[in-house]
């Protein structure tokens, strides 16, 4: 919960690491129907934490896209049934505006023009942001996003999930001049990025050194 001066009153994540954990990755429909189960007790913990009634609120905001079908129809549906219920208005938000307005939470004097490295979900994208609700994209993934790609990587290395904190805590154990692997950006004249490469190579190095831990953690540093 927000307010119109930038103050966050309460903030409540309920994770699924542990409901994805076995599948290596983030599985959509195991996702909604988690969602289905516990956006009730995280709005209502989010009131109790902000210290606010329903009359003291102004509007109901989600964000209605991009990413998982099923998760966003849950947040939407929620969002407006509590819009109608309190009488407030309903307010749909994108979700990589919203991580880019995120910034000006933390760090409220940000000024303008900024470059933002936006990584989300399915996204990696560069972004400039010229004025407020103006944008140019510099470059993004052209396959995978970082995230999906960190955890493709730990998965070929049985090193666990989620990708990226596995990878990074083993990584710390190796030698990252160890193996040459593809660098991800793909044009040095731009910004776009492709995983690809990167994620076969890790595959083919995999499969050759087998169990040996060592090379796991310098093809992890790699």
């Amino acid at each position: 919960m927000v307010t119109s001066d930038n103050v966050v009153l309460s903030s409540v994540v309920s994770s699924q690491i542990d409901l994805h954990a076995r599948y290596g990755g983030v599985v959509p429909e195991v996702a909604s129907r988690a969602h289905v189960g516990l956006i009730n007790p995280v709005i209502a913990q989010a009131l109790v934490e902000a210290g606010v009634e329903p009359k003291d609120i102004d509007l109901v905001a989600a964000t209605n896209g991009p990413g998982l079908v099923g998760s966003l129809l849950i947040g939407v549906s929620a969002a407006k049934a509590l819009s109608l219920v309190w009488g407030k208005p309903y307010v749909g938000v994108n979700h990589l505006e919203a991580h880019l307005y995120s910034c000006f939470l933390e760090e409220p004097d940000l000024e303008l023009p900024l470059v933002v490295l936006l990584v989300s979900g399915g996204h990696t994208i560069l972004v400039s942001m010229e004025k407020h609700l103006e944008y140019t994209i510099l470059g993004q993934t052209l396959d995978d996003a970082v995230g999906e790609a960190y955890d493709k990587v730990a998965r070929y290395l049985g090193l666990g999930y989620p990708g990226g904190p596995c990878v990074e805590k083993f990584s710390k154990l190796g030698d990252k001049n160890f193996f040459k692997l593809p660098e991800p950006i793909i044009n040095k004249a731009g910004c776009n990025l492709s995983f690809a490469g990167l994620k076969t190579a890790v595959l083919r190095e995999s499969k050759k050194i087998n169990d040996d831990n060592k090379m796991k953690y310098n093809l992890a540093a790699s």
